[in-house]
Formats: C-alpha cells, sequence, structure tokens
C-alpha cells in the first residue's frame, strides 16, 4: 500500500538557470522546511530540488524501517541526477540534511556546500546510547521547543524511533572523520540560540575542511530549524551571495584547467 504523504512534506523542484541547488531536510523533518528557501532561490534564478528522505514525510513508525545508508543512498542519487543536467551543483541541508550535504561535498566537487545547523556537536549525549536503549525505549520525542516557527511549514515528526538516533549518529561521526576530503566552497550557518546543536561544530567543520573559500553566518535569534523562523531572509540573502561567489571561482578554476 502506498504510503500517505503529510500535507506540505512533499518533494519540489522549482526555478531554472544553469545552478542547480539541492536541499536536504532534517531529521524527522520534511521538504516543508526547506520550502520558503527554495523559492526565495527559486526568484533568484537557480533550480531547485528539495528531496524526501526515506521514511520521512508519512509517519514515525516508517523511519524503522530505513537506515542511514538508505537516507545517504537518496541525496548520492538526487545530486548525481542534478549534477548530470546542471553546469553549476552545489548543496545545503538543515541539521541532518547538514550532515549528508558534508558527506556529499566529501565524495563529490561540488560548488558549494552549505551546512545549516549541522550536528557535529549535539546537547543531547544519548546519541551514543540509541542502540542499546531501543529495544526498552522504543521511541522518543522531540527536544527542543518550536517557538519562532511558522507553524504551515513546521511538517515533521513529534516522535522518532530511538534506534534512528544511532543512523544518524553514524552519519555524524562520518561527516566530521573526512572533513579534508572537502575542497569546495563551504558556508556555516547556526544560531546561537540553537538548543539541538552546538555552536562550536562550526569551527569544527571550517577548521576541518581544506577548502580556501570558508565562511560562516551567525543567527542570533533563531531555533534549530531557523530556515523557517525570523531571521530566514538572513539565510538566504547569505545563501544567494555565496552561491553566486562560489560560482565564479569555479569558473576561474576551470579556466586555468
Amino acid at each position: 500500500m502506498e504510503k500517505r504523504i503529510l500535507k506540505n512534506a512533499q518533494p519540489f523542484e522549482m526555478g531554472s538557470g544553469e545552478h542547480g541547488v539541492l536541499l536536504i531536510h532534517g531529521f524527522t523533518g520534511s521538504p516543508a522546511h526547506m520550502r520558503l528557501m527554495g523559492e526565495d532561490l527559486a526568484a533568484a534564478g537557480f533550480y531547485v530540488k528539495a528531496i524526501l528522505l526515506p521514511g520521512h514525510g508519512t509517519r514515525p513508525e516508517d523511519m524503522k524501517k530505513v537506515t542511514w545508508q538508505d537516507w545517504l543512498l537518496s541525496v548520492r542519487q538526487a545530486a548525481k541526477e542534478m549534477q548530470e543536467k546542471c553546469r553549476y551543483f552545489s548543496v545545503a541541508g538543515l541539521s541532518m540534511g547538514g550532515v549528508l550535504s558534508l558527506i556529499l561535498a566529501q565524495e563529490r566537487d561540488v560548488t558549494a556546500c552549505i551546512p545549516i545547523a549541522a550536528p557535529i556537536r549535539i546537547f543531547n549525549p544519548f546519541r551514543r546510547l540509541a542502540l542499546l536503549a531501543s529495544p526498552f525505549v522504543p521511541m522518543m520525542g522531540k527536544g527542543e521547543g518550536r517557538k519562532l516557527i511558522l507553524p504551515e511549514y513546521d511538517v515533521g515528526y513529534d516522535t522518532h524511533p530511538t534506534k534512528s538516533v544511532h543512523d544518524l549518529s553514524v552519519l555524524m561521526d562520518k561527516a566530521r572523520r573526512d572533513l579534508a576530503l572537502i575542497h569546495s566552497p563551504v558556508l556555516c550557518i547556526q544560531s546561537m540560540k540553537d538548543k539541538t546543536v552546538r555552536p562550536e561544530s562550526v569551527d569544527i567543520i571550517l577548521e576541518g575542511v581544506s577548502s580556501r573559500e570558508k565562511g560562516k553566518l551567525w543567527l542570533e535569534n533563531s531555533p534549530h530549524v531557523c530556515t523557517i523562523a525570523g531571521e530566514r531572509d538572513k539565510i538566504t540573502k547569505a545563501m544567494i551571495a555565496f552561491l553566486r561567489k562560489a560560482e565564479q571561482t569555479e569558473l576561474t578554476k576551470n579556466v586555468r584547467v
């Protein structure tokens, strides 16, 4: 039986242009968290695609049937398709989507990588025990409150399988371990009021990558899901400027070759 996707959680494509941007939502989230960002990027002349990660956008129990390999496979496939049709290809992701963005940038030559609230270090130390605890505590609830968020775009799960935290943990460790493989321009975006991701994650990423072009954007008054909060215009403005600059960097590199 076909799974019913939650309202506004559908994947989307919009815009046109030679620069494609893949948007990846976070753990328990959906493309709704990336929708406003996608509209802004499309209006600025980018081709945008947001995917729905396996096990997301339907019901929390569906996450039990997928692993971190399924999430990584889905973004790899989307990246391959976009890179084949676009002159420039960049990737941006929120939370776990930021971790997946970093892994993609480790594996392929992207025009730019923009991790947003990417959890390299988190406040909750439970992640290391998730797999052991899952038989006894099969489901968990969210930690951070949802204030300052646009409710119509806040589509995701309020609970999730405990074992899925282990899958997220595997991706976090994989992304951090191979940061030096990234040579593409990287822009890290992080809120100082994020109660999920520790702020030092930004410095770990930027000190670990081999990129020459690096930047950071600090948000002052946003929650973890900052893409649908009050400073979202600040995010997209910085992204557009960084993506355009990355185009010129790639063009110059190709001319040298």
